[in-house]
């Protein structure tokens, strides 16, 4: 009887978490297409990492719909200026990708060469992002900054993030019917764990702070 009862109380636990994860993804949606999606995709984002975050600092009873949409609020003017920058970072890149692909021979490569290693900091610097911004309090441009170093900086373990959020995906389009309620959310619990795995790492070596871009002054106001 007691084992049935641990039984039950685990499986309960376990449908509990599945309809959380699935109602914090629904959210996204809801609030990434009230702004239009290209106003509302930023802080419907950096929402759910907020969320997801707390949730992996063991703050499982954090109220979601009312963190949800006071964050999103909040950060709606500085996180759409965040992704303002990104876009207009993507957009060089397709640019001079379309540039390069003009070129001929060993002049293309010269130039592709760089492009595509600004391609993989702009793709190293997307996965930190998130976790960073609802992390630290940093201005805008600082936070593209430390995302990128702290993928360079951890390169192993950005690329086992890479491969597992490329496996989520592709999980995903193999089980679309899962994309309205896992889709988001799993990748999100994926990269956020990857970025708590690196703040601990630089919060232990005491030593390396000052040396360390990431401004320590204080935790994001999301705590």
């Amino acid at each position: 009887m007691i084992n049935l009862q641990i039984t039950l109380g685990k499986l309960f636990s376990i449908c509990e978490w599945i309809m959380k994860l699935a109602y914090v993804n629904l959210l996204w949606i809801l609030f990434t297409v009230a702004g239009l999606f290209v106003l509302g995709f930023m802080p419907a984002t950096i929402s759910l990492f907020t969320i997801v975050r707390k949730w992996q600092m063991k703050q499982a009873e954090v109220p979601v719909w009312n963190t949800f949409l006071s964050i999103y609020k909040k950060e709606f003017i500085k996180s759409n200026l965040l992704g303002f920058i990104l876009i207009i970072w993507a957009g060089i890149i397709l640019l001079d990708l379309y540039f390069v692909h003009g070129l001929e021979g060993s002049l293309q490569l010269v130039f592709f060469v760089p492009l595509l290693i600004i391609s993989v900091l702009y793709f190293i610097t997307l996965m930190y992002l998130f976790p960073v911004y609802v992390h630290y309090e940093l201005r805008v441009t600082e936070y593209i900054k430390n995302a990128c170093f702290l993928g360079i900086l951890n390169l192993h373990f950005t690329l086992i993030l890479a491969v597992s959020a490329g496996s989520i995906i592709f999980l995903l389009l193999y089980s679309p019917a899962f994309i309205p309620f896992f889709s988001t959310v799993s990748i999100s619990w994926i990269l956020m764990y990857g970025g708590m795995y690196s703040f601990k790492k630089i919060e232990t070596r005491q030593n390396l702070l000052q040396t360390v871009p990431i401004s320590h002054s204080g935790l994001n106001r999301h705590i």
